[in-house]
């Protein structure tokens, strides 16, 4: 359903308790379930994708006890658990997909793993390739190196495995994770430039604070065998959400917006917003439960930036220059082809539609300089992307614009369109 968004004075204020980090949030849920221990994790995100995933972990739980229940509710006809089939589908949710692909590979039961139809475009042989070479039992169930999969778990020995690092750091995490549970638990070696370092990052802080020896060396990853320990742990509110945010300030006549649950001391990559938005007016100051935004009128004359570490808040980033007028180059977004729609396309087919000026050299986005008062039409698509209505939302401090399907942020960020009224924007 269409959503149309204008503001009518261009100054925002506000305090917005900001929606919890997913890439968290679904780390944590993984940990959970691998761990023999139970433990509470607060704060956990509302957001689609970790919804889907926390379902069909429960899932996997369950189905151990309805295997249990069975079995002693008829000791002569014992269900085998290898032969308990079920399908799970994980909708839009890639980080669903890589990781329990991973974590299906280990468990007891057989398993088939699909998604919609986007799902089944976006390839996952590289991390296939490497459970096979760890032992895995997983069939393509269609298209070959794309899901569905059919997942027989059973357990593995672990070991050396070479890995491609170029293609997705969700692969890594998804082996990482699960390794602790192997016998001889796993060296991974890379071959290609490893993208997306801080998640890996963060996997490696979060498998640590639950007691798991983790050593990343150079071109390797080394987890040991060993156990999970149970602690509470709460999870941050999103820096990549954030980043519509600063967005929003860097497109306001006046700004003062408070952001809560951010931390100084993150694990997430996109905590580079901050940095990046200096660039654009946006001033971060830490307060008291997260942090404060306000604006000055220090803009750059031109900005070149390398998201090869933070994908996610690129598009964010490519419609605040195109909006201000500020010439730009943005590289390392090959990774954003085979996201929920190839985002680089999207984004210069929108912003072109608009009016802007950009133009693609193979995977980096180039943004050229247009008198402001270019926008030809008022509406944006949104490929079934959350990222994609978010990032151009904020236009609406500009002018009235219309972004085709309100829905598809809940995929990671449920309350945007409420949190954008608290700041005063109309929206219908």
């Amino acid at each position: 359903m269409p959503i149309t968004l204008s503001h009518p004075t261009q100054i925002v204020q506000g305090e917005i308790q900001l929606t919890s980090s997913k890439s968290e949030s679904n780390r944590a849920l993984i940990i959970q379930s691998l761990c023999d221990g139970a433990f509470e994790i607060d704060n956990l995100s509302i957001a689609d994708d970790t919804r889907i995933l926390k379902e069909l972990l429960d899932k996997s739980s369950s189905k151990k006890e309805t295997v249990r229940a069975d079995n002693d509710a008829d000791k002569n006809s014992v269900q085998d658990p290898d032969n308990y089939q079920q399908t799970w589908s994980v909708g839009l949710a890639g980080t669903a997909m890589r990781f329990l692909t991973a974590f299906l590979a280990i468990k007891e039961g057989e398993v088939v793993l699909t998604g919609e139809h986007r799902m089944k475009e976006r390839p996952i042989k590289v991390l296939v390739d490497v459970l096979k070479q760890l032992g895995a039992d997983v069939e393509y169930k269609e298209k070959e190196g794309y899901p569905p999969l059919k997942i027989t778990g059973k357990k593995l020995e672990g070991g050396k495995v070479i890995i491609d690092g170029s293609v997705s750091s969700q692969y890594i995490s998804a082996l990482m994770m699960i390794a602790p549970k192997l016998k001889h638990g796993i060296q991974l070696e890379f071959m290609g430039e490893i993208i997306s370092k801080p998640y890996i990052n963060m996997t490696i802080e979060m498998m640590s604070y639950f007691g798991v020896s983790v050593h990343w060396d150079e071109n390797a990853i080394v987890v040991a065998p060993g156990e999970y320990q149970s602690r509470t742990i709460s999870i941050e509110a999103d820096w990549s959400a954030a980043s519509y945010w600063y967005s929003v300030v860097a497109l306001a006549q006046e700004a003062d917006v408070i952001l809560l649950g951010l931390q100084k001391e993150s694990l997430q990559g996109d905590a580079i917003i901050q940095h990046i938005y200096k660039n654009f007016g946006v001033e971060t100051a830490f307060v008291d439960g997260g942090i404060r935004l306000t604006k000055n009128d220090s803009l750059v004359d031109t900005f070149e930036f390398d998201f090869t570490n933070c994908p996610d808040i690129a598009q964010t980033v490519a419609v605040t220059c195109a909006a201000l007028n500020i010439p730009a180059k943005l590289s390392g977004l090959k990774t954003l082809r085979i996201k929920e729609t190839d985002r680089i396309t999207a984004l210069q087919i929108e912003l072109n539609n608009l009016g802007f000026n950009v133009e693609l050299d193979v995977d980096d986005v180039i943004i050229h300089s247009l008198p402001l008062s270019m926008i030809k039409q008022s509406s944006v698509k949104t490929y079934n992307d959350h990222r994609m209505a978010m990032a151009f939302a904020p236009l609406g401090l500009m002018n009235e614009i219309i972004i085709k399907d309100e829905s598809v942020v809940t995929k990671s960020y449920p309350n945007f369109w409420q949190d954008l009224k608290k700041i005063g924007f109309s929206i219908n």
